[in-house]
């Protein structure tokens, strides 16, 4: 990560998503992109499934992936700002859940496909799970993406960390369950030492009820942004200083890869632990 001197001012917009009525959530969109780009802002970071709700009636909500890659195309380089947005590709039988990144240019820098589909709603019955991860640059500072219940699973934040500044979780996150959004959020970025920016909805969507919480969580695990509960948007002013935070306290160092790979192979292989330490 040496050479990474740059910054950039982020906004986290927490929308009020209309449910399944992509239109008017793009038109929506526009606005606070337009907005934003006036405030100065480089990088507008939407919700999950950002312009039609978390819904599983993928035969509203799917696309061949140019309708609402074409808008934010146009939006970006309209307004000469990157934007983050979530959307869902037909693939035939099921649909995959997709976060991509437009640079202020319009051209797409990132197609992160969401790698843990949510079993508990029914998601794996309509959507494929993802293989890999994204990594891209904008500003001269690296990023990477993961969605929503991506969130509960630590091993995949920890495969990008060495690489990235940020790691940015967009999400529909139901609010009985916001104590959980808000504490891994910010153990994702205390054990990776990575600044991890949250963008979570809010209102009342499909019977479901989203208390946002979207927030920006430094390596140290502070939350030095934060939206509230409703319709807004928050920006922050993102640094590449997560070298900083690394010297200052060298916990990756002593992180043991290989060992690790060798005890999820004997757990695995054997069905137990092995050896007297279990």
């Amino acid at each position: 990560m040496e050479g990474f001197t740059g910054d950039m001012k982020i906004a986290l917009a927490q929308t009020r998503i209309i449910w399944e009525d992509k239109d008017k959530n793009l038109n929506k969109a526009e606005k606070i992109i337009q907005e934003q780009a006036i405030l100065g802002t480089q990088l507008v970071l939407f919700p999950e499934m950002s312009f039609t709700g978390f819904s599983m009636n993928t035969g509203i909500t799917k696309e061949g992936g140019c309708y609402t890659e074409q808008k934010m195309k146009q939006f970006s380089a309209e307004n000469n700002i990157s934007i983050g947005y979530g959307w869902v590709k037909d693939c035939g039988d099921k649909c995959e859940n997709h976060y991509s990144v437009v640079n202020q240019e319009g051209t797409v820098v990132s197609d992160y496909i969401k790698i843990h589909p949510f079993s508990y709603s029914g998601e794996d019955k309509r959507f494929y799970g993802g293989e890999k991860t994204c990594i891209f640059e904008l500003n001269g500072i690296k990023f990477s993406t993961f969605l929503c219940y991506d969130l509960r699973f630590p091993e995949v934040f920890q495969a990008v960390s060495d690489y990235v500044t940020a790691v940015i979780v967009p999400a529909n996150w139901p609010a009985e369950r916001s104590r959980h959004w808000k504490t891994l959020l910010q153990a994702r970025a205390i054990e990776n030492q990575v600044y991890v920016a949250g963008i979570n909805c809010t209102g009342r969507m499909d019977g479901t009820d989203y208390s946002g919480g979207s927030c920006m969580i430094d390596p140290d695990g502070n939350t030095v942004q934060e939206a509230g509960g409703n319709e807004g948007a928050v920006t922050y002013d993102l640094k590449a200083d997560v070298q900083d935070y690394r010297k200052r306290f060298p916990a990756r160092h002593d992180r043991n890869w290989k060992l690790y790979r060798n005890l999820y192979e004997q757990i695995n292989g054997s069905g137990k632990a092995v050896g007297r330490c279990v």
